[in-house]
């Protein structure tokens, strides 16, 4: 409790000061005269495990270090404190600085450093991911965080992952940052950043990375009360976990989630929409789990909490669906489901041109792709993933599954039309 004696301590104050949560981790534990067995049974893990999380100074597994807080009982506040990153001041001071000119590093050496990272490819980029999401660096600064979140997002949107890897850690700091004024939209804005992150480490392959992004796109969310940030984090949470072969725990979290936008009365646009993603994702999510008549019920009740929403959605809107994108999400539905004639079916009166952002025009062909490729026909294919790469390159350079498909193409059906054009281009960019 946050009255509690314990949590008022002045070692309680320090280790939340310095960033240690798992020092109030053992605090608590040692409150309640636990083994490290007792707390390890109690939160699913070995003694060992418990052991490193408390000693550990960076977070490594925020889920684990939220069950673990709780079951000790560290009050959230406490417990968010500690999860912060450090003030600019306290992170600069233990920097290691590799010469001076490091040190002193304007903005004209960081665009350069960014434009040299963006070319050296993915490996790069995420490396200096791994570093910013184990410890934030400073501050950058470098200008209204809203307008920046909405240029990366509009960088996932056009398929430039690469770009959009090489921005997040400026994010990261920027919106660490700002939370340091506790207001509840600079938490959202957070919650949003670790979104973003979620959904294009997904696109690359990357679930590990994208599970901690989505954990604390979470807990921000958590913290900030807004309905609509926590559904679009339990969403990228949800698909992470079905990524990872947790279908049932992905089921569970989309129902809750959508079960908890339904409750806010649907009164605007916004939440409609928001409702109507998370029963599209709640339904690919039934149906990858072959549960063929709850996935068809839920696409359905899609299409009816969808046909309020313009065909377009407003420039900004964090849920941008749309009838088109309900549609074409039934067809990834009948493709899981195993059902590739009903999924061509589904998709067969669908244009680019209903699609709004270059992401989902690409969605569309490598959609429609796997349908075509799961009913053995290769000409159909190609040309659907051709129409894919020419919207954005990255929908099929970067998502392993669509790029499986090209390799796969080239290796059964080399004289296929377009497919020496379709390998040529992803392995000339690798």
């Amino acid at each position: 409790m946050p009255g509690d004696p314990l949590w008022n301590s002045t070692r309680a104050r320090e280790f939340a000061a310095q960033r240690r949560p798992g020092a109030l981790i053992r605090l608590g534990r040692e409150h309640r005269a636990w083994t490290l067995a007792a707390l390890g049974d109690r939160i699913g893990c070995s003694p060992a495990t418990v052991s490193r999380l408390e000693r550990r100074t960076r977070v490594v597994d925020l889920a684990l270090v939220h069950r673990a807080a709780l079951e000790v009982g560290v009050p959230s506040n406490i417990l968010v404190t500690s999860l912060a990153p450090l003030p600019a001041a306290a992170a600069a001071a233990t920097r290691v600085t590799a010469s001076p000119r490091d040190a002193e590093e304007d903005p004209m050496r960081r665009r350069t450093l960014l434009t040299a990272t963006v070319a050296a490819g993915p490996a790069v980029l995420l490396t200096g991911l791994d570093e910013a999401l184990a410890q934030t660096p400073p501050p950058l600064r470098a200008g209204p965080l809203d307008t920046r979140l909405a240029t990366a997002r509009a960088l996932y949107d056009k398929g430039e992952h690469q770009q959009l890897l090489a921005s997040l850690p400026g994010l990261f700091a920027d919106a660490h940052a700002a939370v340091a004024s506790r207001d509840q939209l600079d938490q959202a804005r957070l919650s949003a950043v670790y979104s973003l992150a979620s959904a294009v480490l997904v696109k690359l392959g990357s679930y590990d990375r994208a599970r901690l992004t989505a954990d604390r796109a979470r807990t921000w969310a958590q913290v900030s009360g807004s309905p609509l940030a926590a559904a679009a984090a339990a969403r990228e949470l949800a698909i992470v976990l079905r990524h990872q072969d947790r279908n049932d725990a992905a089921q569970r979290l989309m129902t809750t989630a959508a079960a908890e936008v339904e409750a806010t009365g649907l009164r605007t646009d916004a939440c409609a929409a928001a409702y109507a993603q998370m029963l599209c994702t709640l339904a690919y999510t039934a149906a990858r789990g072959r549960q063929r008549a709850d996935a068809l019920a839920m696409i359905e009740e899609a299409r009816r909490a969808s046909r309020s929403l313009p065909h377009t959605a407003p420039a900004g809107r964090l849920f941008p669906i749309s009838p088109a994108a309900v549609d074409l999400y039934a067809v990834g539905i009948h493709w899981a489901l195993g059902d590739a004639g009903s999924a061509l079916e589904a998709g067969k009166n669908l244009r680019p041109a209903q699609f709004p952002t270059a992401e989902r025009k690409a969605r569309l062909g490598t959609d429609m792709a796997r349908a075509w490729w799961a009913w053995q026909r290769p000409e159909q294919t190609t040309r659907a993933l051709l129409d894919a790469y020419r919207a954005s390159p990255g929908e099929v350079r970067d998502r392993p599954t669509i790029r499986n498909i090209v390799l796969e193409l080239a290796k059964q059906h080399p004289h296929t039309s377009g497919v020496r054009e379709l390998h040529t281009a992803l392995v000339r960019v690798n």
